[in-house]
C-alpha cells in the first residue's frame, strides 16, 4: 500500500511469505512485517477493506520498530491461529494472530496479541480500513472514553479495542506505538462488519479460549494418513475457507498470476462444485468428517436448485458469481487487479461425475440424506442425456468431447451404484460401461493410452484420475500405458505438468500443478511402486512456503509459488495422498 504522499509502506511480497488467517466467512493473509495485505469483507466475495497485494490502500499493520530484524513464524497445530515472529539485535517479539472463530457471516472479528519474548518490544501499530478496494477513506472516526476507536469505510462499520492512545497521522490512518517489557503482552481486538458495531466490544481473552476451543474441536487428527501433521493443517485450512453455507471458497484472494503478463488473473472466492467435491472425497477417505457433511450439503443445495443447468460455481450463498471487472488497481506484480469470473456459461460434464462420487464417499458413510439421493437421481440423468455434449472440461479451457470428463462421469456412476437399489445400480453400471466403451473408441490413442478428446492425441495428466476414481482398474492396460505416458512426458524434476500446450520446454508455458503432482504419487502407489510414489509425494509435499500453504501452480525453475493463494484442492489432495499412501501399495481403493 501506499501512503497519501506516494511513499510504498508494504510492497507485495513473494507468495511463500505470506500465511493465511481464516474464520469461514473471509480471509486474511498476514505479510512477513506485520502487514494485513488482503481482506475481503463482510464476507469473500465482497470488496477487499486491505488490498496492499495487489497494489492498492488499506492495511492493518503490526511492525517493528528496529530497522533490522528477520522474519519467521508458525501455526498453532491444526489451527489457523498464526504467530508472526521477528528476532532483532535486542528483543524477540510475537504477534499471536486470528479472525474469531467460527465466524459471523455478519461481522469478523480480528485479534492480535503482541507478545514480548526477549528484551523490550517496540512496535508500531498503523490502521488504514480501506473499503471498496481502497476506494473509501476512514471516515466518522470517533475515541470513546474507554479509548475504542469506531468509524466507517464506505458501506463497512469497524471499531477497534486496545488502541487507546492511538492517533490520526498525516495520512489519515491510526498510529500508535506500543512498548513492551520482556514477559508482557497486549491485546487489540478489530471488527469488520456490514452494519454499525452495538453493544461492547468483544473481550479479547474471552475470544482467544473460544477460538481455541473451537479450532481444537474442528479438526480431526488424521493418524490414519502418512504425514498427519500436515495433513491436519491442510484440513484447517480447508475448515478455514469454508463458510457455515457449507461452500467451500476454491482461493482467498484473486488476480495472482500464473505467469507475468499473460493475463490468466482469475478470482477464485468462490465455490467451485468440483474443488468442493474434491474436499470431500478427500476427507471421506480419511473418515466421516464435518467437513464431508459441509460439501454434501452445498452439492446437494446446487442440483436440487439447478439439476442439469448446474453451474460450475457459485457465490458462498447459492448466487450467481459475478461477471469479470476490472477494480482500477495496479494488480500483483505481473498481473492485472480483476473482480468476478467468466465461467456462469460453461457446462463442465465432470462436476456431475464428481458430485456422484462425493454422494457415493457419503453413502458409504450413511451421510445421505433423502435430499442427496434426489440430486444423486438429478446428476446420473444429466450424464444420460449431456454425456455426448462437448464440455469445457476440468482446464476450462474451450468446449470438446474430453476423455478425462466422461471417464470420471463412469467413475461416478459406478461408485453410486455399488449403494443403489438394485435395479438402479445395474442400470447406472450399464451406463457406465457404455461411457467408457464410447471413450475407448473416440479417444484411445494408438500407443494404448487415453488421449485428451477424439482430435487431440496428447496426454493429459487429468487422465490419472481414471484409475484413481475408479473408472478402470489400475492394473488395466489403458490405465499403466497412461500413467508411463504422464510420467514421462509431463514429469519434470518430481514434479507434474497438466498437459503440453506447445512446442516450448513445458516450465516455459505454465508451473507445473501441483493438483496432478499428488496425482501421480497416488497413481504410482496403485502400480505398485511405493517408494517412487513417496518420492512424488513429499517432493510436491514440499512446494510451499514457511506457513505450509500451496498454490495452483509451482515455478520449478524459481522455486516460486503462482496463482491464487492458498488453493483449496491441493490441500484437499494432498489429504487424500497422504491417506492412500498410507494403504498397502496396489491395494489403494476409490
Amino acid at each position: 500500500m501506499r501512503s497519501d504522499k506516494g511513499e510504498q509502506l508494504y510492497p507485495p511480497h513473494v507468495l511463500r511469505e505470506y500465511a493465511l488467517l481464516g474464520d469461514g466467512e473471509r480471509g486474511v493473509l498476514v505479510g512477513p512485517r506485520g502487514d494485513y495485505s488482503w481482506m475481503c469483507a463482510p464476507q469473500w466475495q465482497d470488496d477487499a477493506v486491505f488490498s496492499s497485494l495487489i497494489g492498492g490502500p488499506g492495511t492493518y499493520a503490526v511492525t517493528p520498530t528496529q530497522p533490522l530484524f528477520v522474519w519467521g513464524g508458525r501455526y498453532e497445530d491444526g489451527t489457523l491461529i498464526w504467530h508472526s515472529r521477528w528476532v532483532s539485535t535486542d528483543a524477540i517479539t510475537e504477534c499471536r494472530e486470528a479472525l474469531a472463530f467460527p465466524g459471523d457471516p455478519r461481522r469478523a472479528v480480528i485479534l492480535r496479541r503482541i507478545m514480548a519474548l526477549s528484551g523490550r518490544t517496540r512496535v508500531r501499530v498503523l490502521l488504514d480500513v480501506r473499503a471498496g478496494f481502497g476506494k473509501h477513506r476512514m471516515a466518522q472516526l470517533h475515541r470513546d472514553d474507554n479509548g475504542t476507536w469506531s468509524g466507517r469505510s464506505g458501506a463497512v462499520h469497524f471499531r477497534w479495542s486496545g488502541a487507546l492512545e492511538a492517533k490520526v497521522n498525516e495520512d489519515g490512518m491510526l498510529e500508535q506505538v506500543i512498548e513492551l517489557d520482556p514477559g508482557e503482552h497486549h491485546d487489540l481486538v478489530l471488527e469488520v462488519s456490514g452494519e454499525p458495531c452495538r453493544g461492547e466490544p468483544p473481550d479479547a481473552h474471552l475470544c482467544w479460549t473460544a477460538t481455541e476451543y473451537a479450532w481444537h474441536q474442528a479438526v480431526p487428527t488424521l493418524d490414519m494418513t502418512i504425514a498427519p501433521d500436515d495433513a491436519r493443517q491442510s484440513y484447517a485450512v480447508l475448515r478455514g475457507m469454508t463458510s457455515g453455507t457449507g461452500a467451500m471458497v476454491a482461493a482467498p484472494t484473486m488476480s495472482m498470476p500464473e505467469r507475468a503478463d499473460t493475463g490468466r488473473n482469475y478470482d477464485y472466492r468462490y465455490a467451485w462444485i468440483r474443488d468442493q467435491c474434491y474436499t470431500g472425497e478427500a476427507v471421506g477417505a480419511c473418515g466421516a468428517h464435518p467437513l464431508l457433511d459441509n460439501a454434501v450439503t452445498f452439492v446437494t443445495e446446487r442440483v436440487l436448485a439447478d439439476g442439469p443447468r448446474i453451474k460450475p460455481a457459485y457465490t458462498i450463498d447459492g448466487g450467481t458469481v459475478p461477471d469479470e471487472r476490472d477494480v482500477g488497481l495496479p494488480g500483483y506484480p505481473g498481473g492485472s487487479a480483476k473482480a468476478g469470473n467468466w465461467v456462469n456459461d460453461q457446462f463442465q460434464l465432470d462436476n456431475c461425475g464428481e458430485a456422484l462420487l462425493l454422494f457415493a464417499m457419503a453413502a458409504g458413510h450413511d451421510h445421505l440424506d433423502i435430499d442427496g439421493w434426489h440430486a444423486a437421481q438429478t446428476m446420473v440423468d444429466t450424464i444420460r442425456d449431456r454425456y455426448l455434449e462437448p464440455d469445457y472440461g476440468i482446464w476450462e479451457l474451450y468446449p470438446a468431447r474430453w476423455a478425462h470428463s466422461r471417464l470420471i462421469c463412469a467413475a461416478g456412476l459406478k461408485a453410486m451404484a455399488v449403494h443403489a437399489p438394485p435395479s438402479d445400480g445395474s442400470e447406472w453400471t450399464a451406463l457406465a460401461d457404455r461411457i467408457i466403451a464410447d471413450c475407448s473408441n473416440e479417444c484411445l490413442h494408438e500407443q494404448g493410452r487415453w488421449k485428451r478428446a477424439p482430435d487431440d492425441d496428447r496426454v493429459d495428466a487429468s487422465l490419472l484420475l481414471a484409475s484413481i476414481r475408479g473408472a478402470v482398474p489400475p492394473a488395466d492396460p489403458r490405465t499403466v500405458q497412461t500413467w508411463e505416458a504422464v510420467r514421462r512426458d509431463l514429469g519434470r524434476q518430481g514434479y507434474v505438468y497438466r498437459f503440453s500446450q506447445d512446442p516450448r520446454p513445458l516450465a516455459d508455458a505454465e508451473g507445473a500443478f501441483l493438483l496432478c503432482g499428488f496425482d501421480m504419487a497416488i497413481a504410482t502407489h496403485q502400480q505398485g511402486k511405493p517408494v517412487e510414489a513417496a518420492r512424488w509425494f513429499e517432493r510436491n509435499r514440499a512446494a510451499c512456503g514457511s506457513p505450509g500453504l500451496f498454490t495452483e501452480e509451482y515455478d520449478v525453475e524459481q522455486r516460486q509459488l503462482r496463482g491464487n493463494f492458498p488453493q483449496a484442492f491441493v490441500h484437499a489432495v494432498m489429504i487424500e495422498a497422504a491417506q492412500k499412501l498410507a494403504q498397502p501399495p496396489g491395494e489403494v481403493t476409490p
